[in-house]
């Protein structure tokens, strides 16, 4: 057993949707803010979207507005990120990250509880 498992990565072509999941287990889910975060080949890690306990605030990167959405069912124990139309550059690994406080998903990731194995998006070009 694991806290968090990603799910729902592939091989996927420019202009298709993909819905990732993540599932917790072990751990009071609704006391946890819930982070996507992504890593290119060759790249740091960077956030790409956050959600707060409830689902009541979300905040995304900035270039991925409009394309992602996070989304969560706290009696599924999952989180979701649905990414529409995607390109190229969405090619990563991306994993799930849990933690009860924002700053540690928004900014010092350090602090993060718990993350997932990650799975891979590949889109091909």
């Amino acid at each position: 057993q694991v806290p968090l498992v990603e799910s729902g990565g592939g091989l996927m072509q420019p202009g298709d949707s993909l819905r990732l999941s993540c599932s917790a287990s072990g751990i009071t889910f609704s006391n946890y803010c819930v982070g996507w975060f992504r890593q290119a080949p060759g790249k740091e890690r960077e956030f790409v979207a956050g959600i707060w306990r409830n689902g009541g605030l979300t905040r995304y990167l900035d270039s991925v507005k409009g394309r992602f959405t996070i989304s969560r069912d706290n009696g599924k124990h999952t989180a979701s990120l649905e990414i529409d139309s995607l390109k190229p550059e969405d090619t990563a690994v991306y994993y799930c990250a849990a933690d009860p406080d924002w700053d540690p998903i928004v900014r010092d990731t350090a602090l993060i509880d718990y993350w997932g194995q990650g799975t891979q998006v590949t889109v091909s070009s």
